[in-house]
């Protein structure tokens, strides 16, 4: 059965404590309704879930929590670590599916989610990622078993062995720092990054993918957690392993269009996850274009019903 629908919804923002960092985070609707926490990817605020999209799953009957991984946004900065390891010699053992060393993984970041959980005093949620969220959320699903309710994995991978890589002019666009470091430079240069790497079948605005870049600058701009993001997905290994140990529903959401996760990442995913549900937009990158916003809150709400 379908929670009630919430068109008024609220939002209530503050800090959860996980360890010694402290996770920012922005929980929406009515706090008695069925929870769905989103976890976003790659150096990515918590605003890479849109408060529209947001707004389609609260109006469907859902509490919604988005929220800053460690290392971006407001949540805490680990400043002045890094792994001392080479990039290449990293990238080629996380080809092979084997871990690295890293600053941290995607096992901790995981455990901040369910940190965010408890500060809340949520027992039990619908679970959904993109991109390295959809990895944290993999990793989730299987470690939190008990607090997963339903699985949502969008534009990602179970970074299994010999996976196709990312699209070289994909990867160089969010891996290289912009030359002209301003605020005008950065904001140009996240425009011409999600031109590269978004949806070439629902193309942004200039003028809203402007405003968006502007919004995340001036709320938080971080670049050098960027490098340690990456680093938890080199570090981490392949996560079929996670993925053969979770039973819940599960839909794997990903676009035709993608070259920086190529839809054989999402094809893995949902291939590794016992009866998980694949779904594959056409014309549809690495991001979450607003035209299809309805068709995919509508594939995580049929999902969400999959409970007992």
């Amino acid at each position: 059965m379908q929670p009630e629908r919430d068109t008024t919804p609220e939002v209530r923002t503050g800090f959860a404590r996980s360890g010694d960092l402290d996770i920012a985070y922005e929980d929406m609707g009515n706090p008695e309704h069925p929870a769905v926490l989103l976890i976003m990817g790659l150096g990515a605020q918590l605003l890479l879930w849109r408060k529209g999209f947001c707004d389609k799953l609260v109006e469907k009957g859902y509490r919604v929590i988005r929220f800053d991984n460690r290392d971006v946004g407001l949540s805490t900065k680990i400043e002045g670590r890094h792994s001392g390891a080479g990039l290449l010699p990293r990238m080629m053992r996380s080809y092979a599916g084997l871990r690295s060393e890293a600053v941290y993984t995607l096992e901790d970041m995981a455990d901040d989610a369910a940190a965010l959980l408890d500060h809340l005093e949520i027992e039990q949620a619908h679970i959904v990622g993109g991109s390295m969220g959809g990895m944290i959320a993999q990793v989730f699903a299987a470690r939190y078993q008990h607090r997963t309710k339903t699985l949502g994995v969008i534009f990602s991978s179970n970074n299994q062995p010999l996976l196709p890589p990312p699209g070289p002019k994909q990867l160089k666009a969010i891996t290289t720092r912009p030359q002209d470091t301003s605020r005008a430079g950065v904001i140009a240069n996240a425009v011409n990054v999600g031109r590269i790497i978004g949806s070439p079948g629902y193309p942004t605005p200039l003028d809203r993918a402007e405003a968006d870049a502007a919004e995340s600058y001036d709320r938080s701009y971080y670049p050098v957690g960027v490098a340690r993001h990456f680093g938890a997905i080199l570090g981490s290994g392949s996560l079929r392993r996670y993925d053969e140990m979770i039973t819940v529903p599960t839909v794997v959401i990903h676009g035709r269009a993608d070259k920086l996760m190529r839809p054989s990442g999402g094809r893995a995913v949902a291939k590794a996850i016992r009866r998980a549900r694949l779904v594959l937009f056409d014309g549809m990158g690495h991001d979450l274009p607003e035209p299809l916003w309805d068709d995919i809150a509508g594939e995580l709400a049929t999902t969400f019903a999959e409970i007992p």
